[in-house]
């Protein structure tokens, strides 16, 4: 075998392996966040770590290897999603009708919400570590602000309203609890009407009906207990 052919060798396969451990972290990555993105949905964000190791099927150290924080994962799970609703805050600000763009914004956060309730508690919290997180975070909250003062100043939003009642509407939405997915998302489409009513200072304009009662009873009011075998996982 040619000498050259026998240095080429070597060096093939520690290529191949080298791409080999690459795909394998880029896969452990994808795991941790896709276990990370329910626990947190499920469980909240205080979920142990080593709880979402486990559903990713890694180790803990090498949990921490890609996320040395939790700060740091959570902003990696819930940054598209940040960035998404920094994108609907500047599609309102464009909306010529100051109203719309508000009442558009509301609905879609409190839609979101509902998809996942981990981005609601990242979306109240605060994450300095995390800095594109917080980028957007500090993005939607201050393109909200501006969205507040324009409906207001056209006379559409009641003078009152300040632009931490949003951290309000989302609490309240985030207190919904549905036998599904759907009839919470129900449940919170004619919350937010409602909501969205009391907002307006002209409500002696036609508001336009309500979304469908939703599928709810009063029994909805105590959360259902989470199952053993879920609260080990």
């Amino acid at each position: 075998m040619p000498a050259g052919s026998s240095r080429m060798a070597p060096g093939t396969a520690a290529g191949a392996e080298r791409e080999r451990l690459r795909a394998d972290a880029r896969h452990n990555r994808e795991r941790i966040l896709e276990a990370a993105r329910e626990a947190f949905s499920t469980r909240g964000l205080d979920v142990p770590m080593a709880v979402i190791a486990r559903r990713a099927g890694v180790g803990v150290a090498t949990l921490y290897r890609r996320f040395p924080t939790r700060e740091s994962l959570i902003g990696e799970v819930f940054i598209e999603q940040f960035t998404e609703c920094a994108s609907v805050v500047d599609a309102a600000l464009a909306d010529p009708d100051p109203w719309r763009g508000f009442r558009t914004v509301v609905e879609k956060l409190c839609a979101a919400q509902m998809a996942s309730r981990g981005f609601a508690a990242a979306f109240l919290a605060a994450f300095p570590d995390a800095i594109d997180f917080e980028r957007q975070r500090i993005r939607t909250e201050r393109g909200f602000a501006a969205l507040t003062r324009r409906a207001q100043e056209a006379g559409r939003l009641r003078a009152d309203f300040h632009p931490s009642d949003l951290a309000l509407v989302l609490m309240a939405n985030n207190g919904i609890t549905a036998e599904s997915p759907e009839a919470a998302a129900a449940a919170s489409r004619r919350l937010v009407a409602y909501l969205l009513q009391a907002f307006r200072a002209d409500r002696a304009a036609p508001a336009g009906p309500l979304p469908p009662p939703a599928p709810v009873g009063f029994h909805h009011l105590v959360p259902p207990k989470t199952a053993r075998g879920a609260a080990r996982a």
